[in-house]
């Protein structure tokens, strides 16, 4: 197991580009509820990882899914997501203006909707999937699992640092980081796409 999937995580999460709805979500918070808010959304981003990586594989069979439609699928999902990243846009943000309304007004926001979707949606959850397949042994599951630990270290460190981040790089700032992730994830898209044909039509691999 190498790096390549620390780095797609990295790419759809994107917490950098989720920092602008967590200002938003938590204007008027008290800092003991922000510190909560950080400290729930960041669990959740990694139990939600952790558990795609465990039990994902049994989801799909559970369901009589073959893994190369899952990669096919989760590739379509991927390049959705990289193009609307190259947009400037979240991979993973669906909300409508009264989602946000709603949930500006809840006690707490912190799993939905700032872990789900904005953070691990169906894009992340896929991607998960398919990079459990392909580790073999104990250590390289892991590894997968320990990767959703980085996942929830870098959300808090991003929400923690929320407004110092949104000063020193503007919209602008983010936007530019949005877009870079997204050109990665549209070529890692294609990868997983193509991984996902072979197996389906091995003649497109001759």
């Amino acid at each position: 197991m190498d790096f390549k999937p620390l780095i797609t995580l990295l790419a759809i999460v994107n917490p950098l580009a989720i920092v602008p709805f967590f200002i938003h979500y938590t204007q008027g918070f008290s800092s003991a509820q922000r510190k909560r808010t950080i400290l729930i959304s960041s669990f959740s981003a990694f139990a939600v990882i952790a558990t795609c990586a465990i039990v994902g594989l049994q989801v799909l069979e559970f369901f009589s899914i073959s893994l190369a439609s899952f990669q096919v699928g989760g590739g379509m999902l991927l390049l959705t997501s990289a193009l609307a990243m190259l947009n400037a846009q979240p991979a993973e943000a669906k909300t409508t203006q009264g989602e946000v309304d709603d949930a500006s007004a809840r006690a707490s926001i912190a799993v939905v909707p700032l872990t789900i979707p904005l953070l691990t949606g169906p894009a992340t959850m896929s991607t998960v999937v398919i990079y459990a397949d392909q580790a073999k042994t104990f250590f390289q599951h892991a590894a997968l699992v320990g990767y959703g630990v980085v996942i929830g270290l870098a959300t808090a460190v991003c929400f923690s640092l929320a407004k110092p981040i949104a000063r020193a790089l503007g919209q602008t700032g983010i936007n530019v980081m949005t877009r870079l992730m997204g050109l990665i994830l549209a070529a890692l898209a294609v990868e997983v796409m193509a991984a996902g044909l072979t197996k389906l039509f091995p003649a497109l691999g001759s």
